[in-house]
């Protein structure tokens, strides 16, 4: 499949910009962006007109999903194209500089490569001419990046805006006599969410809509979701909602209250998002190099935004699952159009590797999407996805769990409880009934057992594998930056 589409692409790509001349890539990534927050997968939230513009000026796909849904994990496989338990990054820890990623191949094929923003790997970027980039996870105001020289902090200035300020700088002061590689990372809207002072006051004027499934009381489910402590009722806290109630608020009004206050800073951040990608396109524009540049935005991975009553990722319930991804190529990707193949975040790396013409290495377990962006998948596409999340006992009492995703439905293993979750999606996409014990739902659920068996094989999974804390790599012990360098 592989061979198949890389054949496909190089010969539409030769087509497309002729055979000397190769796309630029910039490749944007949010921290924490669920895609129901993006006018173009239809929220009701907001308006993200600039991130809207890519989808309708190029393509938007809708069912992108992340195989571990966590930070670090998910970046490490973006960049390797493998599983966590392949790459080696199943938890919060580091990757291993020595270990082969997109940002080398791509700097050794001749592009010219930049990363800026979050990081969030531990370890230093490597395979980046340029690079500045946070250490840990950042702050919001007055943020301190660093890189090869030393550290600098941006005093009196937002992160959002500081990493659009040095993409654009790192865009205008490349090497004209070469493709880039571009790796635009943003902090926000990760926890705790603190906009500009601007939109902060905007915001807070505004009444968010709430979630059908805000009060959701979990009937049918398994222990999991309700030993979880990323709710918003029992365990948003003042640093996240910033005030304090009103006096007398109990019960649901309190839980509607903290919900406002958290949707409030968090569209806000997103707003910033926005607002910078308008002056990045604006950039790409100005260096006469838009249509050229296959730009994408997408996220980590989703976020609960009230939904079940949760904030925070990790479960394999789609509005933790799902990624946004949007897909801007010039004249060669029909305006406005749709994909719904079943893709996954170790497909950005080989897809990155087929747009500038390059082999993808046999260790990579991804497949290119550079084919779908013809609009036609490749035959033998895939029809299920396998997801592993591993980090428990951790933050928010999240069990550790695996499953697979098809095309009508999603079936989950709690491993540790055995306990099993199934789920209809084509009647029940909100995941409000699990149907594993009805009898007329056990075909389904011997055929999704076996491709789950099936996929761990095809991937080389286990199910004991790094189900022992004991077992995890080392976590990164790097959180300071380095000396600061020179103005």
């Amino acid at each position: 499949m592989k061979r198949f589409a890389f054949a496909i692409v190089c010969a539409w790509g030769c087509v497309a910009l002729g055979a000397d001349k190769r796309p630029n890539i910039l490749f944007m990534m949010s921290d924490d962006h669920a895609a129901h927050a993006i006018s173009a997968y239809g929220s009701k939230l907001i308006e993200t007109p600039n991130l809207d513009r890519l989808a309708k000026e190029g393509m938007r796909f809708e069912r992108v999903y992340c195989v571990n849904s966590i930070c670090t994990p998910s970046r490490a496989t973006i960049l390797t194209g493998q599983y966590s338990h392949v790459n080696g990054v199943p938890v919060f820890n580091s990757l291993d500089p020595a270990r082969m990623t997109v940002a080398k191949l791509l700097q050794k094929a001749g592009y010219y490569t930049a990363m800026v923003g979050k990081w969030h790997l531990g370890s230093d970027p490597v395979g980046f001419d340029f690079w500045e980039v946070y250490p840990g996870q950042g702050v919001y105001h007055n943020p301190v990046l660093y890189n090869k020289d030393g550290s600098k902090q941006y005093a009196g200035e937002y992160c959002t805006e500081v990493e659009a300020k040095l993409a654009i700088e790192a865009l205008r002061n490349r090497p004209k006599d070469k493709p880039f590689f571009m790796m635009l990372h943003h902090k926000a809207p990760h926890r705790p969410w603190n906009p500009t002072q601007r939109l902060d006051k905007l915001w807070r004027a505004k009444t968010i809509p709430e979630p059908e499934t805000l009060f959701d009381d979990y009937a049918t489910r398994t222990d999991a979701i309700r030993e979880q402590t990323q709710s918003i009722a029992r365990n948003l806290n003042k640093s996240d909602v910033k005030d304090d109630p009103p006096a007398g608020l109990t019960g649901d009004a309190l839980t509607r209250w903290k919900y406002q206050r958290y949707m409030q800073d968090y569209l806000a951040c997103i707003q910033s998002i926005d607002e910078t990608t308008g002056d990045v396109l604006k950039a790409l524009e100005d260096e006469g190099i838009l249509d050229d540049t296959v730009i994408i935005y997408t996220s980590d991975q989703g976020f609960f935004l009230g939904d079940h009553g949760m904030y925070d990722k990790r479960f394999m319930y789609e509005e933790s699952l799902k990624m946004p991804f949007l897909v801007r190529w010039g004249k060669n990707i029909k305006p406005g159009s749709v994909n719904m193949d079943i893709c996954i975040n170790a497909d950005f790396a080989p897809t990155f590797l087929e747009l500038a013409g390059q082999p993808i290495p046999d260790d990579m377990q991804g497949v290119s999407m550079a084919p779908l962006l013809t609009g036609k998948a490749p035959a033998g596409w895939r029809t299920s996805m396998y997801y592993r999340y591993y980090h428990s006992p951790g933050d928010h009492n999240t069990a550790r769990h695996y499953g697979v995703r098809t095309l009508t439905h999603k079936l989950i293993c709690f491993d540790a409880k055995d306990q099993w979750e199934l789920y209809d999606l084509v009647n029940d996409p909100r995941e409000l009934r699990n149907i594993y014990n009805d009898p007329a739902a056990q075909d389904t659920v011997k055929a999704l057992k076996d491709e789950i068996t099936r996929l761990q094989k095809e991937l080389g999974d286990t199910e004991n594998l790094y189900a022992d804390p004991k077992t995890w790599p080392k976590a990164s012990s790097y959180v300071n930056p380095p000396p600061k360098r020179p103005e």
